[in-house]
């Protein structure tokens, strides 16, 4: 069984256009009000929208440098284990963005075909002790924890499964944590129903088991307003979503203490 993290790193996994990007931004803001934390997000969407919602521009991503490793490799250029490392572990942190006490990582979309496992091995061991200097780790994920855990980090300390009040977004969370709980060694995993209109809309959906619901977040003008703008969520004035989003963090126990939940860690790919 591995080492619990001591860090928190979450993970914002659920169907496309439900909201992801927008709550990871939501998380990332609250942990960067105590000036004390340290915070690394990592988009791990190939569109890379938490760059925008974090108002950070992205210069190289870790699959630029994963391609321009494959092309050396390919020419003959890099031979020697050892300076491939220092190489690699260099254009790492420099390809991370900073704000304020935020650091920022995109992960990109591969290009080249073809198996280099050893290239995506040392990756993703330089991404894991980098996110052992932050206290907590906030990765946007695209549909399914397994490119989580394949591209990014096989463990996270808090599973967050977001949907909307669709029946098709309830069931692929439902199926994401399935596979979790085959893939995945975590702490806590839950759910969040995002963009309602209501306590009544929440009571009246069926929420298939065992989903753990932390709450529901509303309909927010505000974060409507900044995503149509192209702005940083950082920047915006807090509305109901914010204050939503932080009492499903209390729930988990993110931010506000640590949670007395025993952790888990199930068998890895």
């Amino acid at each position: 069984m591995p080492e619990q993290a001591s860090n928190y790193i979450i993970a914002l996994c659920g169907k496309g256009g439900v909201g992801k990007t927008s709550i990871g931004a939501a998380i990332v803001k609250l942990l960067l009000t105590d000036p004390e934390n340290r915070v690394l997000a990592i988009d791990a969407d190939p569109a890379v929208g938490l760059a925008t919602a974090l108002g950070v521009s992205v210069a190289k991503t870790v699959d630029d440098i994963r391609n321009d490793l494959i092309k050396r490799i390919k020419a003959g250029e890099a031979k020697d284990k050892a300076e491939v490392l220092a190489s690699l572990d260099y254009e790492m942190f420099a390809a991370i963005a900073e704000r304020r006490n935020l650091a920022f990582l995109a992960i990109g979309r591969p290009e080249n075909e073809g198996c280099y496992c050893q290239v995506n091995h040392m990756l993703k061991d330089i991404l894991v002790s980098m996110a052992d200097n932050f206290d907590y780790v906030v990765i946007d994920g695209e549909a399914g924890i397994e490119q989580v855990n394949r591209r990014v980090m096989k463990t996270v300390t808090h599973l967050l499964l977001v949907s909307d009040a669709s029946r098709k977004g309830l069931d692929v969370a439902k199926t994401i944590l399935d596979v979790a709980d085959r893939a995945v060694c975590y702490r806590q995993a839950g759910l969040v129903i995002n963009r309602l209109y209501g306590d009544d809309e929440y009571k009246g959906l069926d929420i298939p088991a065992p989903l753990r619901c932390l709450g529901w977040i509303p309909e927010d003008r505000t974060v409507r307003l900044t995503d149509m703008a192209g702005n940083s969520l950082l920047d915006a004035t807090d509305g109901p979503a914010m204050a939503a989003v932080r009492q499903c963090l209390a729930e988990m126990g993110i931010g506000f203490g640590q949670s007395n939940e025993i952790g888990r860690c199930l068998s890895a790919f």
